[in-house]
């Protein structure tokens, strides 16, 4: 066995493409980008295992050449698509994870194979989600930008992983953590005494979360766990988190996150940023409440 960085590069949107284009052009198009993406891949030393039709699946000796690729991917190509029509947009979602594989008749197998292509599935268009795995074992002369989402459990697997969105944008904001690759990141938070509770309601879904059940995620996919099934709404939207005795609400979304809270007509806007959550409201996703559409979360404090 070895041990690889394993990256899973998918492209979103392509039945669109196929659509508007037709087969035969759509197929020339999304092998363009593959075969680019490979390009990139073995730029930087890796290895492309096999294409699987609208995505990669790449292994890398090292985590810095893995990091390094996948960002110069979603800069390149986000760069190339701001003048595509939007039918035809198809964009990035990247997932990493290292550990020891398996190689079989040029396949690989293993844990951080199927750990990567969740994560994958799980982050949103233009976003790269990695494992602590990765993001522990950069080289020390790497700066690499990122921010903890907390322990998400993968399908499949009995432990959660600590994942961690790594933030290619060059333009990235004050607050995110420019870590150098050489120190550890903060382990898995301890339990902390329940000390309160948040409950959340959209249509005729409610749950509600104690302080040692977070941080939670909301968003589209099964695995959050509260979901709103809406296209709107991002794979993983937001993380609800319990620090210093407060709550929190960080958005981790493509469209963003907007919060009105009950008693007042401010409204906080949040773009992959956090704010906190002091008394009862209503949390937008996607679009601001001027959209009468827009999937539109209450939460309140039971016992306040």
């Amino acid at each position: 066995m070895a041990e690889v960085t394993v990256v899973f590069a998918d492209l979103t949107g392509s039945i669109g493409v196929f659509e508007a284009l037709g087969n035969a052009k759509a197929t020339q198009a999304i092998t363009r980008l593959t075969d680019w993406m490979g390009k990139v891949c073995t730029s930087r030393r890796g290895h492309v295992v096999k294409n699987l039709g609208d995505g990669v699946l790449m292994v890398f000796t090292h985590n810095g050449d893995a990091v390094e690729a996948v960002t110069e991917m979603q800069r390149a190509h986000t760069e190339r698509i701001k003048t595509w029509p939007d039918k035809i947009k198809m964009h990035l979602q990247i997932g990493l994870a290292r550990g020891e594989v398996i190689e079989q008749a040029g396949d690989y197998f293993g844990d951080a194979v199927n750990v990567a292509s969740r994560l994958s599935d799980l982050s949103g268009p233009d976003q790269i989600l990695g494992t602590d795995t990765v993001i522990n074992n950069l080289p020390s002369d790497t700066l690499v930008r990122f921010r903890r989402l907390g322990a998400m459990d993968i399908r499949g697997r009995n432990e959660a992983c600590m994942v961690y969105r790594v933030e290619w944008q060059n333009e990235v904001l004050s607050d995110f953590f420019t870590v150098p690759a050489g120190l550890t990141p903060t382990p898995f938070a301890k339990t902390v005494p329940q000390i309160g509770a948040i409950a959340l309601s959209w249509l005729d879904v409610e749950a509600t979360f104690t302080s040692t059940q977070l941080p939670m995620h909301i968003g589209r996919v099964s695995e959050a766990q509260f979901v709103v099934n809406d296209p709107r709404v991002s794979r993983v939207h937001a993380k609800i988190i319990w620090r210093a005795g407060k709550f929190y609400l960080e958005d981790l979304s493509s469209y963003g996150t907007w919060v009105r809270f009950a008693g007042g007509d401010a409204i906080v806007a949040l773009r992959r940023q956090e704010c906190v959550l002091p008394v009862s409201g209503e949390i937008a996703l996607g679009a601001p409440f001027e959209d009468f559409t827009v999937p539109t979360v209450s939460f309140k404090f039971p016992g306040k």
